[in-house]
């Protein structure tokens, strides 16, 4: 399956849409669209995980380095509406400690660095 990536400003948050299966093929694009998007100062994303239907530990690790790149330059990461398998292998591997998760994005957005994870 492919993956699509799309990414929309609101306000000072870039909210990056995700759909489709999120493994060792397609992460480079997503990598990609993050790398963009820091190299232009835009450092507080929320990723909408709502129609990922699976991410495996390279997906994973370009939340974890999206999330260390943003927040060297004063930002932070999201994460929006992970679909049960996709919240289960957060929690599994840890990073849901590490990688504030939230119901919705328009949650995710007014979260705006208090983070309560889900």
């Amino acid at each position: 399956m492919s993956l699509t990536v799309s990414t929309e400003q609101q306000g000072d948050v870039a909210v990056v849409t995700v759909a489709g299966e999120l493994d060792m093929a397609t992460a480079p694009q997503l990598q990609q669209e993050v790398s963009q998007l820091v190299d232009a100062g835009r450092t507080n994303l929320v990723f909408d995980l709502a129609d990922v239907s699976f991410c495996d530990s390279t997906g994973l690790s370009v939340f974890v380095r999206a999330r260390n790149r943003c927040e060297t330059a004063g930002g932070e990461v999201r994460l929006a509406a992970p679909q049960r398998a996709v919240q289960r292998i957060l929690e599994v591997s840890g990073l849901v400690e590490v990688l504030h998760t939230y119901p919705s994005v328009s949650e995710a957005i007014a979260a705006g660095g208090v983070a309560e994870p889900r």
